[in-house]
């Protein structure tokens, strides 16, 4: 069974060509912001390029929606013959990349850039071109090769049949030019620290690790002449890091030089090796890196990633909470070297769980408890399921932990290690459980809410009643699916973990099979009320079939803990 409590996310950096005027930026924004469900994270116009950057983060289809909203209010207010400004463009919003947070595939986030890219073009009514992993054909993956001759040179760009729009009239729109639409990996501006105050010697590391390397020059290698290639171009050394930009600066500020790295690709160098190697090179050169700096924001995964590597460096188990992997990460890569690092104000998805209600999982245990006791009908049994389904798992991830711990287990800790984080994704799929059960209740209420005056009405609400009970029954059968699964963990730990802990593997079998068999009495009581029978019979067969196993399941690992104690 598949394992996530990832939200889909997607973030979209739109450029639009205005820098100076802030009333027509703020009404692009405020499209933005009209779309349900999106997060504007920042806005940064520059003058002297008179253009704004802007950034916002959602689900795939909000994102398109507020991208296709700011990008028709553009077209309407900013008029591109009167443009000037020193960054390349060509168009009133000039480009358009989407970028996968979370959740969503490189492939999936270049298929939404074209869905927004055909619907831009059909009613905007302006000349689309699709670039990097939305491109159709090869040579327009460069943004700079789409954008060649910018908007001064579009009517007879737009006139080549080797430059026909991928969507969209190919016809001259002097008003508000032509869009690049794309998808593009996250880009990470990532700071390294040095114990040294030296430009160049900042700079000789950055030549090291960056993609471009250095040039080779003859005799001297930094005065010496440059030597060329046949092509006349100059002759380089490559650096270390593949997708990677680096320079050395001087920061008055802290008093230090850093390597500015830029990271364009972090599914090819990820943060911690960017950090590793600049770590490897200073030493050669006889300087230490102290510490690291993320400007701007990052996805949760790249800092997990981080935590991982160097907890299995230190041979721990890295199935642990998401928060303990973090403050693994930030202490690894000396992120509060210079200032305090707050992991809420710069990971793209807790700044936006900052943003939403918390709900049953952001309670204290007392208080999900009186909430419970309350007169309010949620949460009710198919929650607490959940919240029973998530505490046995976590009990059989604890009983992993502390057998990956175990002195003279050394050898057996990745073994460890790997249940662990497999019970951490039951504990976090089911405890995401929580609340969607609760929101599933919620839905059936609201569909009950609709109007009924008519026929169309009545029709309508009969539809929106039967889609919403049959959600209500399908997530308590995902709650049994999955509290089902962790007995994989749970009995593998009464089996093989810490003998010490035996008792704990018990309960977690004791709180799997009552999450079960609670979620099942959920199940049945929605699945009365489905019209459609066969849908309703399948659900409640595989429930009947879960809480068989469960019950099997349960016996035997008590049988193992009975033995033990």
């Amino acid at each position: 069974m598949k394992l996530s409590n990832q939200s889909r996310l997607i973030e979209c950096v739109p450029n639009f060509s205005e820098g100076n005027n802030m009333e027509v930026i703020r009404q692009i924004t405020h499209e933005i912001e009209s779309v349900s469900g999106v997060r504007l994270l920042d806005v940064d116009p520059g003058k002297a390029t008179n253009r704004t950057v802007v950034t916002f983060v959602g689900a795939p289809e909000e994102v398109m929606e507020a991208a296709f909203r700011a990008i028709r209010k553009a077209s309407e207010i900013i008029d591109m013959s009167q443009h000037r400004g020193e960054h390349p463009r060509f168009g009133a919003t000039d480009v358009c990349p989407f970028v996968p947070v979370s959740g969503v595939t490189m492939d999936e986030a270049a298929e939404y850039a074209r869905q927004l890219a055909k619907r831009v073009g059909d009613e905007i009514q302006i000349p689309v071109y699709c670039y990097e992993y939305a491109a159709f054909e090869e040579r327009r993956r460069n943004l700079a090769n789409v954008r060649s001759g910018e908007y001064e040179g579009l009517p007879k760009k737009l006139s080549s049949p080797e430059w026909k729009p991928d969507f969209g009239p190919a016809t001259f729109v002097p008003h508000t030019g032509a869009i690049a639409i794309g998808a593009r990996n996250f880009l990470v501006a990532y700071n390294i620290n040095l114990n040294t105050t030296s430009v160049r010697r900042a700079n000789s590391i950055a030549f090291d690790i960056r993609e471009a390397g250095r040039v080779v020059r003859e005799g001297d290698p930094i005065t010496g002449p440059i030597v060329k290639g046949e092509d006349g171009e100059p002759l380089r050394i490559p650096g270390t890091l593949k997708k990677t930009k680096a320079i050395g600066w001087f920061i008055e500020e802290y008093g230090i030089a850093q390597i500015s790295i830029n990271l364009t690709d972090i599914t090819v160098t990820p943060i911690h090796v960017a950090f590793e190697e600049a770590s490897k090179k200073a030493a050669e050169r006889g300087m230490r890196v102290t510490g690291s700096e993320l400007v701007g924001l990052v996805p949760l995964e790249a800092l997990l990633a981080a935590g991982r590597f160097y907890l299995k460096k230190q041979k721990r188990s890295v199935g642990i909470p998401e928060r303990e992997i973090i403050k693994i990460a930030v202490k690894s890569l000396g992120l509060d070297d210079l200032k305090p690092f707050n992991p809420e104000e710069k990971i793209i998805e807790y700044i936006l769980a900052s943003a939403q209600k918390k709900a049953l999982t952001g309670l204290t245990l007392s208080a999900f408890v009186d909430e419970t006791a309350s007169e309010s009908p949620a949460p009710g049994g198919g929650s607490v399921a959940a919240y029973l389904g998530a505490l046995g798992a976590a009990l059989g991830t604890m009983v992993a932990n502390l057998s990956a711990h175990k002195r003279g287990w050394d050898e057996r800790w990745e073994i460890f290690s790997d249940w662990a984080e497999k019970g951490m994704q039951y504990v976090n799929s089911l405890t995401a459980l929580v609340d969607e059960d609760t929101r599933a209740f919620n839905r059936v209420m609201d569909a009950f809410g609709l109007p009924k005056g008519n026929e169309k009405e009545k029709a309508a609400r009969k539809q929106a009643i039967q889609a919403a009970t049959q959600y209500a029954t399908e997530v308590p059968l995902k709650v049994m699916e999955l509290a089902y699964g962790s007995f994989d963990v749970i009995e593998a730990m009464a089996k093989t973990g810490n003998p010490n802990s035996i008792s704990d593997a018990g309960v977690g079998a004791l709180a799997a099979r009552a999450a079960v068999v609670g979620a099942y009495l959920n199940v049945r009581i929605n699945a009365r009320d489905l019209d459609d029978r066969t849908v309703a019979n399948r659900i409640i067969q595989r429930a009947e079939e879960l809480v068989e196993h469960a019950n099997q399941r349960e016996k035997e690992v008590l049988k193992q803990v009975y033995e033990k104690l």
